[in-house]
């Protein structure tokens, strides 16, 4: 098995390299991604012959390289360095959905917002009719404070 390996270093880094990207998926920092990096580099270095020494260096110079060059471009692209980002339902604050159950005048409703449907409240207390488009103004725990759209 030992002398399986040692011929098919390649395979060890492959693998390293894909575990290190499914592991970025849940984090979504861009740090593992640097070492699948790395590892890819040790993949193509295995792969030519060169030595298990040589590799791990290779892998460690390159995720380093990465950390340092690529991680700060992936974080300005992808994130735009906002210091909120909204999500969950935090984000359907201004988002347009259509009255599902009528809103009753100080009372409640139900609202349909990209298939999921949320327990509305009328912002200004008045009754909206079933089919009405509404944009959401606010959230106060799961539901949701809406007013006629135009």
């Amino acid at each position: 098995m030992l002398d399986y390996l040692s011929q098919h270093l390649w395979q060890m880094w492959a693998v390293v390299a894909v575990l290190c990207l499914i592991l970025e998926l849940t984090a979504g920092d861009f740090f593992i991604m640097c070492f699948s990096i790395g590892a890819v580099f040790a993949t193509i270095a295995a792969a030519f012959g060169i030595g298990f020494y040589w590799q791990l260096a290779v892998f460690a110079l390159f995720t380093l390289i990465s950390l340092f060059l690529v991680r700060p471009v992936a974080l300005r692209y992808f994130h735009r360095n906002d210091q909120y980002r909204e999500s969950n339902a935090d984000a359907l604050i201004g988002r347009r959905g259509r009255v599902v159950e009528q809103i009753e005048a100080g009372g409640y409703g139900r609202v349909a917002i990209d298939g999921d449907v949320w327990k509305a409240l009328a912002s200004t207390g008045e009754a909206i009719a079933v089919g009405a488009f509404v944009k959401v103004v606010s959230r106060e725990s799961t539901i949701i404070t809406v007013e006629k759209a135009n």
